[in-house]
C-alpha cells in the first residue's frame, strides 16, 4: 500500500509541469515587461525627436527670416526720366541715408542723400556724355544702357541699423537731335553684387572698364 505523503512519480510529474508553466509565464512576463519599457522608450525619443525638429526648423525660419531682414535689395521707379526713386524690396526696412559712388574715369563726388533715397541724372549726365563720345559710342542709344555705381545704404530693421555696401547698374537711354543736345533717361537699377567698402571703388572701376571700354 502506497505511502500517502510520499509524492508518487505522476505527481511529481505535474509539480514539474506545474512549476514549468510558472516560469515560462514570469519569462513572459519578463519579455512583456521589457518590450513594455522598449515601447515606452521608443515613444520617448520620437517625441523628443519630433519636438526638437520643429524647434530646429522654428530657429532656421526665425534665422531665414532674419537674414531677408538685413539684406538690402534696392528697387526703383522712374520719376520723369530724370530721377529713380529707390526703395527696399522689403517692407520691414527703412533707409535713413545712402552715398552714391561713381566711376573714377567720370570725375564725379558721391552724392548723399538723407531721407529721400533716389538718383538724380543731373549728377552725372554731362560727364557720362562725354565718356560715350571719348569711347565712341553712339549718341543714340540702342536700348538700355548700364552706368555701374557702388550705393551705400544705412537703414534700420526692428530699431537696429544696419549698412548694405553693393554695385548696381544704372539703366539708362541716351536720345536727342543735334542741335538740341541729347538727354539721358534713367530707367532703373539692377543689383550686381555686394562689396565690401574698402574695395567698393576698385569693383566699381573694373565694372566700369569692362561697360566703357576704351576707343582703340
Amino acid at each position: 500500500m502506497p505511502n500517502p505523503e510520499k509524492p508518487t512519480s505522476e505527481a511529481k510529474a505535474q509539480a514539474a509541469e506545474a512549476a514549468a508553466i510558472r516560469r515560462r509565464w514570469i519569462t513572459l512576463g519578463e519579455v512583456l515587461a521589457v518590450v513594455a519599457v522598449v515601447i515606452s522608450a521608443l515613444t520617448l525619443w520620437n517625441n523628443w525627436s519630433e519636438r526638437s525638429d520643429s524647434e530646429a526648423m522654428k530657429a532656421a525660419d526665425a534665422h531665414k527670416q532674419s537674414r531677408r531682414a538685413v539684406t538690402m535689395v534696392l528697387v526703383s521707379s522712374s520719376v520723369g526720366g530724370s530721377e529713380l526713386a529707390l526703395t527696399p524690396a522689403s517692407s520691414e526696412q527703412s533707409v535713413q541715408s545712402q552715398t552714391i559712388l561713381f566711376p573714377s574715369a567720370l570725375e564725379v563726388d558721391p552724392a548723399e542723400t538723407t531721407g529721400e533715397p533716389r538718383i538724380e541724372a543731373g549728377w552725372f549726365q554731362s560727364e557720362l556724355k562725354k565718356a560715350r563720345n571719348a569711347a565712341g559710342l553712339p549718341d543714340n542709344s540702342r536700348g538700355d544702357e548700364r552706368l555701374p555705381v557702388v550705393i551705400t545704404t544705412r537703414f534700420l530693421v526692428d530699431g537696429e541699423t544696419h549698412e548694405d555696401v553693393a554695385l548696381y547698374d544704372i539703366g539708362y537711354s541716351v536720345s536727342g537731335r543735334l542741335l538740341t543736345g541729347h538727354d539721358v533717361t534713367l530707367r532703373g537699377v539692377s543689383l550686381v553684387s555686394r562689396v565690401k567698402a574698402g574695395d567698393a571703388q576698385a569693383k566699381l572701376d573694373a565694372r566700369w572698364k569692362r561697360l566703357f571700354p576704351e576707343k582703340p
